[in-house]
């Protein structure tokens, strides 16, 4: 077995995954199923292996696997304009989680402050802001 040739373990080793991961990226359409010689194993690529790691970056910064699916056919192509377009797409959709995420920072911080403050041992203020919500 030569350095570019090798087992579905090795890729998934080599790519940072699991040997189910890569079947999982197999059957979406992600990464394709060689062929399988007569009484053999099925040999994958170090193209494989950077497919697999693509898509793992990817997730990593976001991007679901349609999100993916769609940025790997438009690298084929060098499509840059088109990728720029779902990344900031993308990017946009971080800035108002992060947004969301502060937002309920602020606000959780606010109700363990007052309960920290809280001398009534029967009424807690974060049960209380959640019962009775923003009224």
């Amino acid at each position: 077995m030569t350095q570019k040739n090798f087992t579905i373990g090795v890729l998934a080793n080599k790519a940072g995954v699991t040997v189910e991961t890569i079947r999982f990226y197999q059957r979406r359409g992600l990464l394709a199923v060689p062929v399988k010689p007569l009484k053999g194993v099925r040999h994958y690529t170090k193209g494989d292996a950077q497919r697999v790691r693509f898509i793992k970056e990817g997730q990593k910064l976001g991007f679901t696997l349609d999100e993916i699916t769609e940025l790997l056919s438009l690298e084929e192509d060098h499509h840059c304009r088109e990728v720029k377009v779902i990344a900031l797409k993308k990017l946009g959709l971080i800035r108002e989680r992060i947004e969301s995420l502060r937002m309920m920072e602020s606000a959780l911080s606010n109700l363990v402050e007052r309960c920290a403050d809280n001398r009534d041992s029967v009424t807690c203020p974060i049960i209380q802001s959640l019962l009775t919500g923003s009224e």
